[in-house]
């Protein structure tokens, strides 16, 4: 683990309502303890990027959403939401290449979505993972390399491109890779942005069943700057105990 602020990532998926902003009340708290190691980010669904920008304003927690369209600024897509659109709400941060999102975009698509968040200044956590099919057949290496190679393709600003690896096997699993797989795969997603000398300071962070259980294993991984949390970042006070076992 990274001697640096340690990133904890909600994604909040399809969860929540307006009430739900009363849920961050302990994590507001704990976000302006001094010299805190923590940088916090919550990507709850869109309907509630408002609400939590309001409610965050005078804390030291930042508010993302959880996917965006190619177009940057507007155009004729019913039911879709910008770029230009989160950051109006105040997100500063975009979850794109999720596995859940996946099903529907592929790398191609994966690239013009994170160029249209970058044109819009936005902070871009780019999702990358392999399913159990591909690690039976040891593909895994395979999958990321190309998740990766054409998922950043042509771009600037990489600064603000952080790599959220997440197997999708284990996402809501509660199975997460063996230590010794683990170091593996983050060392090959290094080494591979190393590619590019504009890729050496991304951040990579571990996604898929983080717990307050596990968590001490998964401190111990080098490389890896922080964590993309699912369902147990809806309930603030397992959020706050993973966070205070990876800090402590």
């Amino acid at each position: 683990m990274t001697n640096n602020n340690i990133y904890f990532i909600a994604n909040w998926k399809m969860f929540g309502s307006t009430k739900s902003v009363n849920s961050l009340n302990k994590v507001i708290s704990y976000s302006k303890i001094k010299k805190l190691k923590a940088k916090i980010i919550y990507c709850p669904p869109y309907t509630l990027i408002k609400s939590f920008v309001n409610k965050t304003k005078n804390s030291n927690i930042e508010i993302g959403a959880q996917d965006c369209h190619v177009q940057p600024k507007y155009g004729p897509f019913t039911g879709a939401i910008s770029s230009k659109m989160i950051k109006d709400l105040g997100g500063k941060f975009v979850i794109i290449g999720h596995s859940e999102t996946r099903l529907e975009n592929d790398n191609k698509k994966i690239n013009s979505k994170i160029k249209s968040a970058l044109d819009e200044k936005l902070n871009v956590i780019l999702c990358i993972g392999e399913k159990l099919i591909d690690k039976k057949k040891n593909k895994t290496k395979f999958v990321l390399r190309k998740q990766l190679l054409q998922g950043l393709k042509n771009l600037k600003n990489l600064s603000k491109v952080i790599i959220a690896y997440e197997p999708v096997w284990s996402i809501g699993t509660g199975i997460i890779p063996t230590e010794n797989d683990l170091k593996k795969n983050i060392r090959f997603i290094r080494n591979t942005l190393k590619i590019s000398k504009k890729f050496t300071k991304s951040k990579i962070l571990y996604g898929g069943s983080v717990n307050p259980k596990n968590i001490k294993n998964l401190m111990r991984i080098d490389n890896i700057d922080g964590f993309l949390i699912g369902g147990a970042s809806t309930n603030e006070k397992i959020f706050i105990d993973i966070m205070k076992k990876s800090i402590n």
